[in-house]
């Protein structure tokens, strides 16, 4: 059997994926491509804000639901109204992340993008492991999570170091700055 370090095309064990993270570069080079990188924070906070509404209003509409779902079962469903937020916040996040677009609505409005570190459009999966990072590291180190974005080279946040992703701006939005 082949050891980990050993580059793999080995066919005596197809169940065994072997891994190299040079074989897969990072995507955008934020010297080479820097219009992928401009006025990305600033807009990536204002998406925030945006999907932080469409959250909030869908999680009211399902604790109005909860609410009345409760008359009806005696109660019982009440018990659900502390997980509406974070069950509405993590299938939107999951939903839209995982659209062509690889970006919540906010995201949209604001021109922008997650991708994974190589470049790949987002997937539900990892969109729901990302969300769920961002929001325990906002619990936990609420200025820091964004401080670390001014000091990395991609304006990557915390949660997007861990999670594997990049907020990029649009093609589109990259081309109109590299015109500028």
């Amino acid at each position: 059997m082949p050891s980990a370090s050993q580059s793999g095309s080995n066919n005596s064990n197809p169940d065994r994926i072997i891994f190299n993270s040079s074989d897969k570069p990072h995507a955008y080079d934020p010297v080479s491509q820097s219009e992928y990188f401009k006025d990305v924070l600033g807009r990536r906070i204002m998406a925030f804000a945006v999907d932080f509404f469409i959250i909030f209003v869908f999680s009211m509409a399902v604790n109005v639901l909860l609410f009345f779902a409760g008359i009806f079962t005696l109660g019982l469903a009440w018990l659900l109204f502390g997980l509406a937020f974070p069950a509405v916040a993590l299938s939107y996040t999951a939903y839209t992340l995982s659209r062509p677009e690889s970006a919540t609505i906010g995201m949209r409005v604001m021109e922008l993008q997650m991708r994974t570190w190589y470049g790949a459009p987002m997937y539900a999966l990892l969109a729901a492991f990302h969300a769920i990072i961002f929001y325990v590291s906002i619990a936990f180190f609420t200025p820091f999570v964004l401080l670390v974005a001014l000091f990395t080279r991609r304006k990557r946040c915390l949660h997007d170091l861990i999670a594997g992703t990049i907020v990029i701006n649009t093609d589109t939005k990259a081309k109109s700055y590299k015109q500028t």
